[in-house]
């Protein structure tokens, strides 16, 4: 299963595009942050060392960033006929789809490590050194590894039910878009206080903010990890279904 996972790592970064994936990420978001004049995101001209603008900005750039990591996944093995080949090997489909999925969830670490500079650049020039709330900067942080992680789950689910990397790539990007958005749009429409209390938290806005605000809460972390397991579930029924 490692060697797997270590293919499919090199098989990312080996090519130009895991690199401009990446190398756009972080562009998009050092623009915001730092270059682009006024708005709520811009660090130099808020005038107070927070972050709240790369933890705001990211849900939203993961919605292209992991569809495009994860589109490949099992689109390509399956295009070029290749799947059958790996599903040949000494391993599970459980072990393949939870391979290919841990791999995917690495690239999306490698994608989020370089923006630590944020934090030790703000550290630096705060005033006093040091004055910035760290409880919840990697408490931000830790919501979007998770985040990250389900994205990466539902992008897998995407690229097993489809040969078509830009079919898995569009279905990714929606399914992530309605988890994040969806429920709690749809909370807003409705008039009664407990039914809009329970759609604003099947989504997974109300867990990452919560998260945000520093406060690791158990429940969140279930929440994460439930909406992981369903999509993997569904992902290694998608390469059964083969058999069926």
């Amino acid at each position: 299963m490692f060697a797997l996972i270590r293919k499919e790592v090199n098989s990312f970064l080996n090519s130009l595009i895991g690199y401009i994936v990446i190398l756009v990420f972080l562009v998009t978001i050092s623009l915001f942050l730092w270059i682009f004049p006024g708005g709520n995101f811009n660090i130099p001209d808020s005038g107070y060392a927070t972050m709240e603008g790369l933890f705001v900005l990211t849900p939203f750039v993961y919605l292209f960033l992991i569809p495009a990591i994860t589109m490949r996944l099992f689109s390509e093995e399956k295009k070029t006929g290749t799947i059958e080949l790996l599903l040949t090997k000494p391993l599970t489909e459980f072990q393949v789809v939870f391979a290919k999925y841990l791999s995917g969830v690495i690239l999306v670490i490698f994608s989020l490590i370089p923006t630590i500079i944020y934090y030790l650049t703000i550290y630096n020039v705060s005033l006093p050194t040091g004055n910035v709330d760290s409880g919840a900067i990697w408490g931000s942080y830790t919501g979007l590894v998770l985040l990250g992680a389900v994205f990466t789950a539902i992008g897998l689910f995407a690229s097993a039910v489809s040969d078509n990397q830009v079919v898995a790539f569009i279905t990714a990007f929606f399914l992530c878009l309605f988890l994040l958005q969806g429920f709690e749009s749809i909370a807003g429409l409705t008039n009664s206080g407990w039914l809009s209390t329970l759609l604003f938290n099947l989504g997974i806005n109300a867990h990452y903010l919560s998260l945000s605000r520093g406060v690791i809460d158990t429940r969140d972390i279930v929440y994460f990890l439930s909406v992981i397991s369903l999509f993997l579930m569904l992902t290694k029924t998608a390469m059964e279904s083969r058999k069926w």
